[in-house]
């Protein structure tokens, strides 16, 4: 992991799993390294972290999984979102942008 890696909020994990499947099924591996890639490997995500999420969302509906192939023929789990987890995405996406509007008013300079 690089040094200026951010650590993840607690809770936020989640709520970027859910986007991650908004552009389409993929496997653990592919929503890892698209949010890696997405964030300009600011973010990165242990796989720990990252089956725990998607096994969280699976059990509360948010998610379905079916086993499928790679493009090179190996066997792997793709995750897809379900209607509740897009309502959920929503929800949650709407929490972070006030959350993230009220830090940035705090961090501004004095005037």
């Amino acid at each position: 992991m690089a040094a200026d890696t951010l650590q993840l909020l607690q809770g936020t994990l989640d709520v970027l799993v859910l986007k991650t499947l908004t552009w389409g099924p993929n496997h653990g591996y592919g929503v890892a390294r698209w949010i890696r890639d997405t964030t300009d490997d600011a973010l990165a995500i242990e796989d720990g972290a990252l089956y725990t999420s998607l096994h969280r969302l699976e059990r509360r509906g948010m998610v379905q999984s079916e086993w499928g192939a790679t493009e090179e023929g190996r066997r792997v789990k793709q995750y897809a979102i379900t209607a509740d987890g897009r309502r959920a995405m929503r929800a949650q996406a709407e929490q972070w942008q006030r959350y993230v509007s009220a830090v940035a008013k705090v961090l501004q300079p004095a005037s």
